[in-house]
């Protein structure tokens, strides 16, 4: 039988969520930023940084979860406990601060206007572990930790042509809120849309 659930995530994960990232990074944007960038990507810096957000968060609403699925032993064979349990995907979110904010947007009324927001900077799913369901869990278990903390709206970018997550999202209930950046790639204008969700309706759920 296969199970899947989520769980904060623990400093021996750290290589696991780097390589995912990784892995997932070069899979699913090889389209939307250059090849280059991508195979040029700092696996030490990523792997301290996924250190230091576990081990050290700036705040306890800084959180890192795992999504992770384990396979048990038949039921034949109560006795032999699980036979394989992988970390398959993460998300990271925490208060909002300024990286939530478009270059247009009055940087000085952050506090006043987000002081009751989320921020959501990393949802991923390993692409071969895909649409068995980690995405929504790993996004249900970070809006139930959300509303604890007591937030009442949630934000998050994506990749304007990334049509995958942006499809994720809406089926999560998250919409567009208007807002457009562009990220500078190495001279690469790669284009950002903003999405939004109100944490005092139920979520969808979805795969």
């Amino acid at each position: 039988m296969t199970l899947g659930f989520v769980r904060p995530a623990r400093l021996d994960d750290v290589a696991e969520i780097t390589r995912i990232q990784l892995t997932t990074w070069r899979v699913a944007y090889r389209r939307l930023l250059p090849k280059h960038i991508l195979d040029q990507l700092d696996e030490d810096w990523i792997t301290r940084r996924w250190r230091d957000a576990i081990a050290e968060p700036p705040s306890p609403a800084h959180r890192v979860l795992v999504a992770i699925e384990q396979v048990d032993s038949p039921v034949s064979e109560p006795a032999a406990g699980p036979e394989s349990a992988y970390v398959v995907g993460f998300a990271a979110s925490g208060p909002a601060d300024d990286s939530v904010l478009a270059p247009n947007e009055d940087h000085t009324t952050l506090d006043k206007a987000f002081e009751a927001t989320a921020a959501i900077t990393d949802v991923l799913v390993e692409p071969r572990w895909g649409r068995r369901g980690h995405g929504s869990r790993l996004l249900a278990a970070s809006v139930d930790l959300w509303r604890t903390d007591g937030f009442t709206t949630a934000l998050a970018w994506t990749f304007a042509d990334d049509r995958v997550t942006g499809r994720f999202l809406e089926g999560a209930g998250w919409a567009p809120d208007g807002v457009t950046r562009s990220l500078d790639v190495d001279d690469l204008l790669v284009p950002q849309i903003r999405w939004h969700v109100s944490l005092s309706e139920e979520p969808v759920t979805g795969t």
